[in-house]
């Protein structure tokens, strides 16, 4: 396949972006150029999947900065799984956003698409790098555009969450990673990942255990966006901005692309045999069980939704981070695997609480009570991806927790194995509490007017919601379309 193909999907986003510029005085046709940029992304990221299936290889070198150091794309399985998962959010997303925008008059609308369009296509061109380099070239763009979406609100607190936000991802990319690019350059004589196996990686056989052990921590460090604790506090802080722009945060875009690049980076520039040999991997699994159980417990005691969906999210990424690090098959699925799954049902839960804002001005869980009654379909889609967040089956997020287990289990490992039952008892916990109040709990004392969500912009953001909710049920009972892709990169 011509390789130009592949630069399609990475490409609609920015022209999308420019439109939107070029349109700004037209509102009417200006909302419209990212619903069409997001289908014909989606479209052309799908046409690419049998081929993709097929063992088929569809890469190509845009140009050379230095021997070895090249913008490069190409696509496998794990690019595959994310781009996927981040297009077709984008649809749903792009649909929601008028509504949002519209019914809380927000300003700077047009600013707010191009940002999010350039963002969407920058987490593309990550999902669909050919190197470390051309990744950290996406993974910063995506930084540097979604600082004014953090920064909307051009207030007090906007500002200082949207500092924060980039204070913490530019230090720790510029402080971690591009030494972490030097490093790998030198003992490896390469940029380029090694996608063809994921055992071998692209050290030499023999190489320094410390020097090997120190890039990989700068790795770990530099791709901050995955929000391992420490490096965590920036997410909620960034809880300022726009529900959408907490959706595009925490579900497909930013969040995704930190766990997206540490699972490209040991899988494809480490590979599994030299992190189990030097025990890298462990580590890495119990630093991201600390992680779901402190992000976990620090959740149950926020009580504005977004607070506790934000933490919610610190501890949810590093499922994905455990999975890999288990370095073993039915870790790597599960892990992979809630890279789609946590995007649907945490982008639900985000568009729930935006559509609550909209409707009530409601931000307290405290103030939540009886509001199932006025807004049914709305909470009923938040009770479905709840569902999937704990790991109750049929939701999707059964699967990845059913993964998990097993990958704890292959690697004999019973501390690790408990760290994904107890959380899943905690997630129960703080998720539960939202929709208890919401159908069981005593209305607080303002009236809500009844059937909010028949009102047409609120239709705009319910029916996405709706489709997000039902597509986590879907894939719980039928994953196996993303299985499929992610054996292709695993080969289990």
């Amino acid at each position: 396949m011509n390789s130009s193909v592949l630069l399609i999907p990475i490409c609609v986003p920015f022209v999308a972006a420019v439109l939107v510029m070029l349109l700004r005085s037209r509102p009417s046709v200006r909302d419209c150029v990212p619903v069409a940029g997001a289908v014909l992304t989606f479209g052309s990221v799908l046409s690419l999947v049998p081929h993709v299936m097929q063992g088929g290889t569809c890469a190509g070198t845009l140009f050379t900065l230095y021997p070895g150091i090249t913008v490069a794309f190409s696509l496998d399985g794990l690019g595959l799984l994310f781009a996927g998962t981040a297009s077709g959010l984008w649809v749903l997303a792009s649909l929601y956003c008028i509504g949002y925008m519209r019914s809380l008059d927000e300003h700077a609308q047009t600013r707010f698409y191009v940002c999010y369009a350039v963002a969407v296509g920058s987490a593309l061109g990550a999902a669909c790098s050919a190197n470390f380099f051309t990744l950290y070239l996406f993974y910063e763009i995506i930084t540097i555009f979604t600082y004014p979406l953090v920064a909307h609100h051009q207030d007090a607190a906007g500002y200082s969450g949207a500092r924060k936000y980039l204070v913490y991802l530019m230090f720790a990319s510029k402080a971690c990673l591009l030494p972490a690019m030097a490093l790998i350059y030198v003992q490896c004589g390469t940029l380029d990942f090694a996608v063809s196996d994921i055992h071998k990686g692209i050290f030499p056989a023999g190489g320094s255990r410390v020097l090997v052990s120190v890039t990989y921590a700068l790795c770990l460090l530099g791709f901050a966006k995955a929000a391992i604790m420490p490096l965590h506090s920036w997410l909620p802080a960034a809880m300022v901005a726009p529900t959408p722009v907490s959706a595009l945060l925490h579900a497909v875009v930013v969040v995704k692309v930190g766990v997206f690049s540490i699972c490209r980076v040991m899988l494809s520039v480490f590979g599994t045999e030299l992190l189990v040999q030097y025990g890298l991997g462990l580590i890495t699994a119990y630093v991201a069980g600390c992680t779901i159980i402190v992000a976990s417990v620090i959740a149950m005691t926020k009580t504005d939704l977004k607070a506790r969906l934000a933490y919610s999210t610190v501890s949810q990424l590093s499922y994905i981070v455990l999975g890999v690090a288990l370095l073993a098959p039915n870790g790597l699925v599960g892990g992979l695997i809630h890279i789609p799954n946590h995007a649907f049902a945490k982008i639900t839960l985000f568009f729930c609480a935006g559509a609550i804002l909209a409707a009530t001005g409601k931000k307290d869980i405290r103030d939540m009570g009886g509001l199932g009654y006025c807004m049914p379909v709305t909470m009923a889609a938040f009770g479905l991806a709840s569902l999937s967040m704990i790991g109750v089956p049929p939701v999707s997020g059964f699967v990845t927790k059913w993964y998990l287990a097993l990958g704890t289990l292959d690697r004999s490992s019973v501390v690790l194995l408990c760290v994904v039952l107890f959380s899943s008892l905690l997630n129960a916990v703080y998720f539960g509490e939202v929709f208890v109040r919401a159908f069981f709990g005593t209305p607080s004392g303002d009236a809500v007017p009844k059937r909010l969500e028949r009102k047409p912009l609120m239709l705009l953001m319910v029916v996405p919601l709706l489709v997000t909710a039902v597509l986590s049920v879907v894939w719980g009972l039928y994953p196996d379309f993303f299985m499929n892709i992610i054996r292709l990169q695993v080969g289990s």
